[in-house]
């Protein structure tokens, strides 16, 4: 359900069909820290913006305290320490503390949180408490033609399909024209086959609402395809942020790299600026000699070479996924198998002896530290 209230604006043509804001604003989360109880800390320090217009992905595993960050965002929750600024003004903080009603955020919860007993049209303008039932009615209609739902004004909940309930749910967050939105794993509950589709219609609804939209999920691939930006978390802390080709290309920890990709890991020490592994030698820049490094190289970062330019390699298995071949093979010198993905019709059916080379692109060299993929 929505978690605000809308503010009076002008009557608008029955005519007109649009979910718009009039503004979006700039959320920014300033230091914040949470705890639950004294021996769990759920946030740690957390500062980031989300930009007027933008669509931000929060993403991390769970436990991270994405969800944490939204409801303190919209002010279910107040935060241990810390400051939350619309438009640079304070609207929680050691001071200050505004109600949701008062914040212009939308909320899309995880379930939607739909009332079962009232019709989709009633669902939609329950939060629409600011204006007179005829206004509600209107504006409620016009976000239900949004997401394309108003022929199933009067049905109510469970006579949709969960695609049509996420669509209600975006509908009555946009209905008090919020100028941030905040959705929490909304498509979590789809069928896979249906979500490529869903959140197709959702960024284009959140584009045309021109409202910010900070989006909560844990599916690497989802944020790439949603945001504009990405804020990936791990254990309560911000590990970066940036735009998806920031985050797959220059990854700031190892964890950053493995939750975008699958990795082979390779434990060695820089000298004289390369790092030496059993699938053979790769530049380490910024890593001093003497130092323990960690080589993490990409599933994708194989490709079938020759005795000149590459490694030997004994397949060991390998599975048909349609475009490439998940191949697992054993290198001399490796502790335990590595993984590639090659392009299916690179290697003959019955090859088991293969020469292998490295994607330059796809190796990447951390110092060691405590933190694992």
């Amino acid at each position: 359900m929505t978690v605000q209230r809308s503010r009076s604006e002008p009557s608008s043509s029955s005519s007109r069909v649009t979910a718009g804001v009039t503004f979006a604003a700039r959320l920014a989360f300033e230091h914040i820290s949470h705890s639950f109880d004294s021996s769990r800390q759920i946030l740690a320090d957390v500062s980031f913006a989300a930009e007027p217009g933008e669509v931000l992905c929060l993403l991390g595993p769970s436990g991270s305290g994405k969800t944490t960050l939204l409801r303190i965002a919209a002010g279910i929750e107040p935060q241990g320490s810390g400051r939350v600024l619309l438009n640079d003004r304070e609207i929680a903080g050691p001071s200050v503390f505004l109600p949701p009603e008062r914040r212009s955020i939308g909320f899309v919860f995880q379930d939607y949180a739909l009332f079962p007993h009232l019709s989709i049209l009633d669902n939609v303008r329950f939060g629409l408490t600011a204006l007179s039932s005829d206004e509600a009615s209107r504006e409620a209609h016009i976000a239900l033609a949004r997401v394309g739902l108003e022929r199933h004004a009067r049905s109510f909940p469970h006579l949709l399909s969960g695609g049509e309930q996420q669509r209600v749910a975006l509908a009555r967050a946009l209905a008090p024209r919020p100028s941030v939105l905040l959705m929490d794993e909304p498509f979590s509950g789809l069928d896979s086959r249906l979500k490529d589709s869903v959140r197709a219609e959702t960024l284009a609804i959140l584009r045309e609402s021109r409202a910010t939209a900070i989006v909560v999920t844990h599916d690497a691939e989802e944020a790439m395809r949603l945001g504009d930006r990405i804020a990936l978390l791990k254990s309560g802390r911000l590990v970066q942020a940036g735009r998806a080709e920031d985050l797959y290309l220059k990854p700031a920890t190892l964890f950053a790299a493995g939750f975008f990709s699958e990795l082979n890991l390779f434990g060695t020490r820089v000298l004289g600026g390369m790092a030496d592994t059993p699938i053979g030698k790769v530049e380490a820049p910024g890593i001093s000699d003497g130092t323990a490094a960690t080589v993490a190289v990409r599933l994708s970062g194989f490709e079938v070479g020759n005795a000149e330019e590459g490694f030997e390699a004994r397949i060991l298995s390998r599975r048909y996924l349609g475009v490439v071949e998940l191949i697992e093979f054993a290198v001399s010198g490796a502790e335990k198998p590595v993984r590639a993905r090659i392009r299916c019709g690179a290697l003959s059916p019955d090859a088991r002896d293969i020469w292998l080379s490295l994607r330059k692109s796809d190796v990447l060299v951390f110092e060691t530290g405590d933190e694992n993929a």
